[in-house]
C-alpha cells in the first residue's frame, strides 16, 4: 500500500530493495519519525505507534483515520482550483476545521517542491510550489488508509518517549532527520536546526536501551563517518545502500548517493541472530 504523503528523504527505496530486513509480522510497529509512513503502509501491522514532533503531521494522520470522507471532499475542491494563485493562497491560510487542515496539509505536500516540510521562525509553512500537479491520484484510497490507521496510536511527541514504550516483540523503525557531526551539505545543515548532533547521540542511546530490552530495531541514517562511529561500539550491523538522490530541481542532476541501514540483529522474539544471517546484502 502506497502512502498518501510524499516526504523528503522518504524510504520507498527501503521497502523496494531492502524489504528482507523488515520483519514480516511484528507484534507492534513503532515509528518515532513517521514522515510519510512508508514502512507502516508496507507492513500493514495490526498494531502500531506512529509518532513525530510535527503536530500538524500527526493531526493529518488522525483526521484521515477518523474523517476520510470529509478530507477527500476538501481535496476535491483543491484539485479543481489548483493553480499558482491557489497554492499560495492555501499556503497562507489557517483552516478552522480538522478536515480542512488535513486537506491543506496533503494538498501542499503533494504540490510543493519535492515534498519538503519546512517552516519559518514563526512556524509558517514556506516551501514554494513545485512542478507536480497531482492533487488526487487514480490509486488514492482514503477509506483503505483510514481502516489501516484504526490500528495505530497516533501521538505528537519526542522520539525518546515512543522508543521507551517498546518491549520484546515490538519492532522499531527509525528514520531521523539526517545530521552528522560536521555538516556535509545544505540539506543536512537545515536538519541540524531541527535535529541536532546531540539528538543523534540521544537517539543511539535510546536504541541501545531498546536492544537490551529485546526490541528489534532497524534504523536508516546518513552515510557518514560520525554516524558509523556512533554505532560502531554497540554491536550494530551496517549496510551501505546506494540509491538515486531525489533532492534536486532536475532529475538530470540527481546523482547517486549512499545511505546506511543499521540493524541490531534481533529476531522478532528478541533473540540475537549472527551478523552474517542478518546482513544478507553486504
Amino acid at each position: 500500500m502506497k502512502p498518501f504523503l510524499n516526504w523528503a528523504g522518504g524510504k520507498r527505496w527501503l521497502v523496494a530493495s531492502q524489504a528482507h530486513l523488515l520483519p514480516a509480522s511484528p507484534q507492534r510497529l513503532v515509528e518515532p519519525f513517521v514522515g510519510s509512513g512508508v514502512v507502516f503502509f508496507h507492513l500493514r501491522p495490526d498494531s502500531a505507534l506512529l509518532s513525530d514532533v510535527n503536530a500538524q503531521l500527526i493531526e493529518t494522520y488522525t483526521v484521515v483515520r477518523d474523517e476520510p470522507e470529509e478530507v477527500l471532499a476538501s481535496l476535491r475542491v483543491h484539485d479543481a482550483k489548483h493553480s499558482k494563485e491557489h497554492y499560495y493562497e492555501v499556503r497562507a491560510s489557517v483552516p478552522q476545521t480538522p478536515a480542512q487542515r488535513a486537506a491543506r496539509f496533503i494538498y501542499l505536500n503533494r504540490t510543493c517542491f519535492n515534498g519538503l516540510y519546512r517552516v519559518n521562525r514563526k512556524g509558517e509553512f514556506n516551501v514554494p510550489m513545485g512542478s507536480k500537479t497531482s492533487v488526487l491520484r487514480p490509486d488514492d484510497d482514503y477509506f483503505a488508509w483510514a481502516e489501516l490507521l484504526k490500528g495505530a496510536t497516533l501521538v505528537a511527541q519526542d522520539f525518546a518517549q515512543s522508543i521507551a514504550s517498546a518491549g520484546r516483540g515490538d519492532f522499531i523503525y527509525v528514520d531521523p532527520p539526517y545530521t552528522v557531526k560536521h555538516n556535509m551539505n545544505n540539506f543536512v545543515k537545515y536538519n541540524e536546526e531541527i535535529f541536532s548532533w546531540q539528538d543523534q547521540v540521544r537517539l543511539a542511546q535510546c536504541l541501545q536501551k531498546a536492544t537490551q530490552r529485546g526490541v528489534r530495531v532497524i534504523a536508516s541514517n546518513a552515510d557518514s563517518e560520525s554516524v558509523r562511529d556512533l554505532y560502531s561500539t554497540q554491536g550494530w550491523v551496517l549496510i551501505r545502500v546506494s540509491r538515486q538522490a531525489r533532492l534536486a530541481a532536475s532529475s538530470a542532476n540527481r546523482k547517486r548517493t549512499t545511505e546506511i541501514v543499521l540493524s541490531n540483529c534481533l529476531t522478532e522474539d528478541g533473540h540475537h541472530t549472527s551478523p552474517r544471517e542478518c546482513d544478507e546484502s553486504e
